[in-house]
């Protein structure tokens, strides 16, 4: 396979605090030999474990991006052990955007590994990634949150590993991160997700869900803030103990957890989230936004659980997620 046409211009193993760029050449009507210049720090201090921080995998969800770009102007070489890379916007264009995918090929980078050095532009990065950042890694932390159109409570998340070693790894991590819940996660598509690739290869992985609704809460930013320094103390990285609360313990059994809109209007959730529903309890309505008179699609939970997450904003579409019932652990 060819070369990445990405470079960086920071020196990986170079002990100090280095601010740069991934540049990725993109010529296009405004710039006929430009590059996206995607920011990245690189903290070194001698050998030790290698810490892999990322958040702007989707463009708008603002948690970790506003908790990485602070640890990047506040990190010192000399209070660490380990090499910390840092990338507040994995798909740069779409955080620049404000949006899921990019603008440029609509490309959503968690759905595009392991990439294509010759592909579209979503491709070449999921490639850099796949192919020289990952392998770097020992542990791997991409922060997400809902976006415009899911909200959900502050959850960490590990996946169920055929590795039992290799989860139990994840799970203490993000045990480390100690989000208010901690979750199990059930992927309703692992196809193609940076997840996937990292766990592939055998990484420490974790990823979250902090709120979502397109925006962010001094709450959740906080947490993800929090999250990714215990993180760094649980990896050896920062001296000290992770600083830990009490966290819920959650997790998603199978596909049930998923309620799906078989109908589009005015979405009426009913139940709010991190509230105990039972199965067959009405979660949401769905009322039609052309005529009156006419009765709602009522949505009920199909499993005894916890209202995890739910539809953002208030019209929702034949085929988006309703609500996310998990149960606890």
């Amino acid at each position: 396979m060819q070369n990445s046409p990405i470079t960086a211009t920071v020196d990986f193993e170079a002990d100090g605090v280095q601010h740069g760029f991934f540049k990725l050449p993109h010529s296009h009507d405004g710039s006929a030999w430009g590059s996206i210049m995607i920011p990245v720090t690189v903290a070194k201090n001698g050998d030790g474990p290698t810490v892999l921080l990322t958040g702007g995998n989707h463009g708008d969800e603002y948690e970790g991006p506003i908790a990485l770009i602070d640890l990047a102007a506040t990190i010192k070489a000399k209070n660490i052990s380990g090499r910390v890379i840092i990338i507040p916007g994995m798909n740069y264009p779409a955080f620049q955007a404000g949006t899921r995918t990019s603008p440029i090929d609509k490309g959503n980078l968690n759905r595009f590994f392991p990439g294509n050095p010759a592909g579209s532009i979503t491709e070449k990065i999921a490639d850099y990634f796949q192919r020289t950042l990952l392998p770097l890694a020992d542990f791997v932390v991409d922060i997400h949150s809902g976006g415009k159109t899911l909200d959900f409570v502050p959850f960490c998340a590990a996946h169920v590993l055929e590795d039992k070693d290799q989860q139990a790894r994840c799970v203490a991590a993000m045990q480390a991160f100690n989000a208010p819940w901690s979750m199990m996660l059930l992927e309703i598509d692992a196809v193609g997700m940076y997840d996937t690739a990292a766990e592939d290869m055998g990484k420490v992985f974790i990823s979250t869900e902090l709120g979502g609704g397109g925006s962010a809460r001094a709450e959740t930013v906080a947490i993800a803030k929090k999250g990714v320094r215990n993180v760094l103390k649980h990896a050896g990285v920062l001296e000290g103990n992770p600083d830990l609360s009490p966290t819920i313990n959650i997790e998603m059994p199978d596909d049930r957890c998923f309620v799906t809109s078989e109908t589009s209007g005015l979405l009426e959730v009913c139940v709010d989230l991190g509230d105990t529903v039972r199965k067959g309890q009405t979660l949401a309505r769905v009322h039609d936004m052309k005529r009156t008179g006419s009765d709602p699609v009522v949505y009920v939970s199909p499993i005894d659980g916890i209202f995890t997450a739910r539809h953002f904003p208030g019209l929702i579409g034949m085929g988006d997620i309703v609500a996310v019932i998990a149960v606890p652990a």
